[in-house]
Formats: C-alpha cells, structure tokens, sequence
C-alpha cells in the first residue's frame, strides 16, 4: 500500500516509484498542509535543468514536444553537460473556472512515451488553491528534482500572463510559432522577446516561413543587443525534422547559461518564486481581515463617511 506521508514518498520515488511521484505532484496542485511539506522536501534536493515550451494554441507544441523527448532520451546529455537518462514533463493545461479540470489533450499527443518507464507526464491545472499554477508548477518541477530527475520539461498553453511567468521560469525556453503567426508588435506585447532563449517556426513545411523569420529577427533587432540572441530555428515536428537542432540549440543555450550565468538565472527566479509566495501569503491574510464585525464597522464608517479607506485599512491592520 502506498504510504500517504510526503517523506516516505520521496524515498520510494527517488528509488523510482511512479505511483509515489505521482501522489506527490498531487499534493503540491492540491494545496494544504501536504503542499508545504512536500515542498519541504523537494527544494532541499538539486533542482532539474528545466527546459519550457510555450507558444499560441495549435503551434504544435504537444507533438513538438514529444519528438524532443525522443530525441533527449536518444542524447542522452547537453553534450556531456548534464547527463540523464529520464525525462519528467508537465504539460499545463487549460482548466474549467467551473470544476478546474483539465484538458489533458497533450497525454494524447505523446502516446509514444505514456508507457515508458523513462518518461513522467503530468498534466496540471489550476485548482484555486493558495497560489494556483505560478506555484504549483514550480513545486512539481522540485518534485521531480527529489525524485532523481535531471531534465523536465514544461509545456504551456498559449501566450497570455500565466503562460509566459510559467515558461520563463525555465532555464531555457522554447517560443513555438508557426508560419503567418501574426505581426511582430503582437508578439512583443505578448512578452515573448523577454522569456524566448529560442524561437521555432513549427510546421516549416508550410507558405509564410520566410515571413515569419524575417518577422523575429526584425523584432529581436528592436530588442537591442544582448549577451544571448535567442537562436531562430525551422521544425516540422510531425516529421521529426529539425528536432536534432534543436536539441543543439538546448545544448548551446545550456552551455552559455552554465556555471555563474545559471546561478544567478537560478537566483532570479528564486527571488520571483518568493515573491509569488509572499504575495500570495498576503492574498490569503487579506482575505482574513476582509471578514467578521471589525471589517463592517469600517465599512459603515465609511458608508457614514467618517473615515476613508486608507484609515479604515490601517485600522484593520492595527487591530491584529
């Protein structure tokens, strides 16, 4: 019987229990006492090299994803850089407002490795806990770091603001674009200038190719100069064609961001991580005091207009 205490399941799990990872990554989307313990636990353990994927819906990321992972498994390393032999993935769905289940589409699209006992995919999505996905998905990552994993992979859907935090929080992250995606002031308001590290043009096989490099490049010129122009590459992921590339460009972004570069990459977003924690901390202890006889008398000072809300929150805040 699998033991429900997170410490015990991080020992079955680094000793390759599946059924013990899988409980775990269910205690950091759930929230609760569970969550914390869990995460306890996993950032006391090296972090993964996390590689993230994002781009609009229909770009063909799933199935870009999994030919990568095929392609990871063959590798082996980033060129002996960071050697491994599984992959973790997590696939952040879209969920319903209404019951936060998930599409899980993407466990469709990578048939190939659901059975491997080399490959972990999760699909998450929001429950409305403490937090939500900026969290949660940080956590699992962690998680799969206790379990002895050194490569996950992070799969996000679209371009909004949840997706584009998710994707930078990797160490290298893979903006999927397809041919005639769009002009290039769109994708600089999407904020993918700002997490991209590479840029695939998926589905390569099809008209407006041309267009769309010119595109980027012209976007990543008005970016100005930086240590790392983000790499542009062509894939036609159904094929398995440019996939071997873009493996390389993994590896040439892995080494660059080696050593010194990735303890501060790493620092950065630590200090992103806390800040979301923090904040998050704070949501919860305002809806606290948004509650009970001390908030309404404010209220009804206010309504009487004997005080302003900037009164009526430090009184708040004073009271505790």
């Amino acid at each position: 019987m699998i033991p429900r205490d997170p410490a015990e399941l991080v020992g079955l799990a680094r000793v390759g229990s599946r059924t013990a990872l899988a409980r775990l990554l269910t205690y950091v989307e759930s929230g609760g006492s569970a969550q914390l313990a869990t995460a306890a636990l996993a950032y006391a353990a090296p972090a993964p090299y996390v590689v993230g994927l994002t781009g609009p819906p229909g770009a063909g990321k799933s199935t870009l994803t999994d030919q990568l992972i095929t392609t990871a498994l063959k590798r082996g390393s980033f060129d002996g850089t960071a050697d491994f032999d599984e992959v973790g993935v997590l696939c952040v769905d879209p969920s319903s407002p209404f019951t936060g289940g998930a599409i899980l589409g993407d466990r469709i699209r990578m048939q190939d490795h659901a059975t491997n006992d080399h490959v972990f995919i999760r699909s998450m999505a929001t429950r409305g806990h403490l937090g939500g996905l900026s969290l949660a998905v940080p956590d699992a990552v962690r998680v799969f770091g206790a379990a002895n994993f050194r490569l996950v992979m992070v799969e996000t859907v679209g371009v909004g603001q949840m997706e584009v935090e998710i994707a930078s929080a990797a160490d290298t992250t893979i903006v999927v674009t397809n041919p005639g995606w769009g002009d290039a002031m769109q994708a600089n308001k999407a904020g993918l200038l700002e997490v991209a590290d590479i840029f695939v043009i998926n589905k390569a096989d099809r008209a407006g190719v041309r267009e769309t490099r010119r595109d980027l490049e012209q976007m990543l010129d008005l970016g100005g100069a930086k240590e790392w122009r983000p790499t542009i590459l062509e894939t036609v992921a159904t094929s398995d064609t440019g996939t071997e590339a873009l493996w390389d460009a993994i590896g040439d972004h892995r080494r660059f961001v080696s050593g010194a570069r990735l303890e501060e990459h790493r620092r950065r977003r630590m200090r992103a991580e806390l800040d979301k924690v923090i904040a998050a901390m704070v949501r919860a202890r305002i809806g606290e005091l948004a509650h009970g006889e001390s908030y309404e008398e404010q209220v009804s000072a206010l309504l009487a207009g004997s005080t302003d809300p900037y009164r009526a929150a430090q009184a708040l805040l004073d009271d505790q």
